[in-house]
């Protein structure tokens, strides 16, 4: 005798990746107040192995640090080690590297950015 069991759709892999990226999105992109010089060293829970300290002069460290926060940081996170006007600034050449999820999340949020996308950043 077969056991049936009621089967539960599986959820789209990328409406899951939408929603996880859309609800670590920080209220308004001004209560990103990280820092906009110095070193900052990331906690375990945002970058687990490989580099975890970065220093904001550099614009490869800064922007390595900005995606690595995108992706792996929850809200708290992205509020306390990005800062608005660097992520507005850096948003042409940081949309082309993050995932087309966090992008689109993030573009369709805050209006600036998707405005920015076609500045040259600094």
């Amino acid at each position: 005798m077969a056991v049936t069991s009621p089967r539960s759709p599986v959820p789209d892999a990328a409406d899951v990746l939408r929603a996880r990226y859309t609800h670590r999105l920080p209220a308004r992109l001004e209560d990103l107040a990280g820092p906009v010089q110095g070193t900052i060293d990331l906690p375990l829970h945002v970058v687990w192995s490989g580099r975890r300290s970065y220093e904001l002069s550099g614009l490869k460290s800064r922007i390595s640090l900005y995606r690595t926060v995108l992706a792996e940081g929850q809200r708290q996170d992205l509020e306390a080690f990005l800062n608005r006007d660097l992520l507005i600034r850096q948003w042409p050449i940081l949309r082309t590297l993050i995932s087309p999820f966090i992008r689109e999340a993030w573009e369709n949020a805050f209006p600036e950015l998707a405005a920015a996308r076609g500045t040259v950043a600094a």
